[in-house]
């Protein structure tokens, strides 16, 4: 398992997005490094957690648990294959594109170490906006990605450090429960009946998906 490449975006303006001044920081592009990665700080202040790399949206994207946001390489070429084009790494707005790692079947809270300094854990699957789609370019995108159920993964900085292309990513932890990435993201968007079997993940799941499993739950018990 490795990193394939490390992507870090500037802020553009683009007409498909209603963040703050029409801009966004979705085009990431592949830079050799070494790139930083440290825990930003809150949602809402706070951006990145890679050095170099604009989140313009911060009611939404950035902060200490979407610090960073990772796509297996796997999954883009499987994409290629449906919509018959050619997808960079980067093209998903991911932060790290990835080989050989399972991440649609990660664990909420899992860990990994990314060379020899950082470990990053799992918190949630990425929920797809019309930013998302305006940048892709393709009619229904947003449907069309939830479908699939292959989200990529959103992690938060334990360990900070430096990363670049060709790293190895080792697996460091595996929790006893099984709430994988796929599940929570199917249990916030598609069948929402899961969201109480998410509730296994505790503390190391998103802390806004993991109020909106609490507040399901109550629901169905009063």
């Amino acid at each position: 398992m490795r990193l394939l490449s490390v992507n870090v975006g500037s802020a553009r303006a683009v007409p498909y997005t209603d963040a703050p001044e029409g801009l966004t920081g979705i085009d990431k592009r592949p830079v050799p490094g070494p790139v930083r990665v440290a825990a930003p700080g809150p949602k809402g202040v706070a951006g990145s957690g890679l050095a170099g790399d604009a989140v313009c949206k911060l009611q939404h994207h950035g902060g200490n648990d979407q610090a960073v946001y990772a796509m297996a390489r796997e999954d883009l070429d499987g994409w290629e294959l449906e919509l018959g084009r050619a997808l960079p790494n980067g093209s998903f707005g991911e932060n790290l594109t990835t080989e050989g790692l399972d991440i649609t079947g990660a664990l909420i809270g899992e860990r990994w170490r990314i060379g020899p300094e950082v470990v990053l854990e799992v918190t949630s699957g990425r929920i797809p906006c019309r930013t998302f789609q305006g940048h892709l370019g393709e009619k229904g995108w947003v449907k069309r990605f939830t479908r699939k159920g292959a989200p990529g993964a959103y992690l938060r900085v334990i360990e900070p450090g430096e990363i670049r292309s060709g790293d190895t990513v080792e697996i460091v932890h595996r929790p006893d429960h099984d709430v994988t990435v796929a599940l929570a993201f199917r249990a916030s968007t598609t069948e929402r009946a899961l969201l109480p079997r998410v509730l296994a993940a505790g503390d190391a799941l998103h802390p806004e998906q993991l109020a909106e499993a609490r507040r399901y739950a109550s629901r169905q018990t009063s």
